[in-house]
């Protein structure tokens, strides 16, 4: 039984549904991050800044990259340099439709706009959706620089209508499209929008349709000619919410993996509930969220980066008395939970699961074991786990994929060959994984985020115990 009662369960599960619906883009994701860091008495530091002798004992610290990574970080009381980092590692992408940097189009007196596919989405959920754009801005300041301004039109402003059955009736069998000209969303009728022109910048205007651009700088409160560039994705207006005939469910896109960046902030922040909660840690608690998994993290702020290994370097650099091996010395005393959603088992599709490894909603967070990639999770990282898990009353389960059957990664196995660092590779069981739609069990996000805080509060401790060449 585990030890959550059912109001606090709820209460996570609300708590992820609000995080969600806040955050259409990475952007978002990471500006929601930011708030809710600070008001937890986080400081922000500046990768471009000096950190020597910024962080102390006690400490608890943030810094972003580009905007869509961030890591945060809290560093325990008897920490000194050489003492390992405990790392929470998620991801801020989901699959999902991008403007092109040329996206106006117009066909058959409609204006569509251009757009590419990110990732592996299960893209013909994306048809008949009501869709809109979200992402990040560069605004001119008006004194010769640009600002980094973030922009969500809440209204259903576009749209990529399926073709009606009478003019397809094959269909019914088999549903194909193409990805270039298929999916490509219709904004408004070329009547209508021709009424509504701008006068704005020659450049921005020739790439895309004036009508868009007026939109995006009126929720902006600029002119169009301050409009530098923009990184938009599209999402579904559709808000998240809590479903099912008992509400253990949660409806909502991006699950994969706002689900494990929620639980990742929320446990982190969780653990240090008061000011000397980690007075006698003598690691750091760290989490990291990634932007561009979804297309390998091969990136200057993906997980296939230097940068969790230079905010190792600098946490250890920034404190004094260091050996000069501190930095080696930490990550053989690290470890990493690599966190990203697991494919639950689907009542309909049971037999593509194989039979003994068939993670279900409701039962808690699961372990992936994969022996055919360079996965992360060992007999040693996965006891480090299920151990915190038992004496916690958090119920772990175990996945493995069928021998005939592939399967996707995620940026655990990069970082453990990276660094040589401890990683183990789990997340909560997610159904319609990479739809415009995905379901996850309510109580699976408090027993994450519950799994998450005991992690960081005894890992330290448990590691001091285990003993492995």
């Amino acid at each position: 039984m585990n030890s959550l009662s059912k109001a606090q369960l709820q209460r996570q599960a609300e708590q992820l549904v609000d995080f969600v619906n806040k955050s259409p883009s990475p952007f978002h994701v990471v500006d929601v991050c930011r708030t809710w860091l600070r008001g937890a008495q986080f400081v922000e530091l500046k990768e471009k800044q000096s950190w020597t002798g910024a962080i102390k004992p006690n400490g608890r610290y943030f810094f972003t990259r580009n905007g869509s990574s961030i890591v945060a970080f809290a560093v325990g009381g008897k920490f000194r340099p050489g003492n390992g980092i405990s790392i929470v590692g998620a991801h801020t992408d989901s699959p999902c439709f991008k403007l092109k940097p040329v996206s106006k189009k117009t066909n058959s007196g409609f204006l569509q706009v251009g757009v590419q596919v990110y990732g592996g989405g299960l893209w013909h959920t994306w048809f008949d959706r009501d869709l809109s754009i979200a992402g990040r801005v560069m605004v001119s300041n008006g004194a010769g620089g640009y600002d980094s301004r973030l922009v969500s039109i809440q209204d259903p402003i576009m749209r990529i209508p399926s073709l009606a059955i009478h003019l397809d009736r094959s269909v019914r069998e088999s549903f194909t499209y193409n990805k270039e000209t298929h999916l490509t969303p219709i904004l408004a009728t070329v009547a209508n929008a021709l009424n509504g022109e701008s006068a704005g910048d020659k450049n921005i205007k020739s790439a895309h349709h004036p009508i868009l651009l007026d939109r995006i700088a009126k929720e902006l409160s600029v002119e169009v000619s301050d409009i530098a560039d923009f990184e938009l994705c599209l999402y579904d207006t559709q808000k998240a919410t809590i479903g099912g005939i008992c509400n253990e469910f949660i409806y909502a896109s991006r699950l994969d993996n706002l689900n494990s960046s929620y639980c990742a902030v929320e446990g982190l922040i969780n653990s240090l509930n008061n000011e000397s909660a980690a007075a006698e840690d003598s690691h750091v608690r760290m989490i990291a969220l990634f932007d561009n998994e979804e297309v390998g993290s091969t990136s200057a702020y993906g997980a296939n980066s230097a940068l969790i290994e230079s905010a190792i370097r600098r946490i250890q650099a920034s404190c004094s008395n260091g050996s000069a091996t501190a930095f080696e010395e930490a990550i053989a005393n690290s470890f990493m939970i690599s966190s990203d959603v697991t494919h639950a088992v689907h009542p309909n599709y049971s037999e593509k699961h194989e039979e003994n490894h068939r993670p279900e909603l409701q039962k808690g967070p699961s372990i992936k074991v994969n022996a055919n990639q360079s996965y992360a999770t060992t007999s040693v990282t996965s006891t480090i786990l299920k151990d915190i898990a038992k004496r916690n009353g958090i119920p772990i389960q175990e996945f493995v994929v069928r021998n005939d059957s592939p399967c996707g990664s995620t940026i655990g196995p990069m970082l453990s060959a990276q660094l040589g660092l401890r990683t183990v590779d789990m997340g909560n069981p997610l159904l319609s994984m990479h739809s415009i739609r995905e379901v996850c069990g309510a109580d699976d996000v408090g027993l994450c985020v519950k799994l998450f805080e005991h992690f960081f509060e005894e890992f330290a401790g448990l590691d001091a115990k285990i003993t492995v060449d």
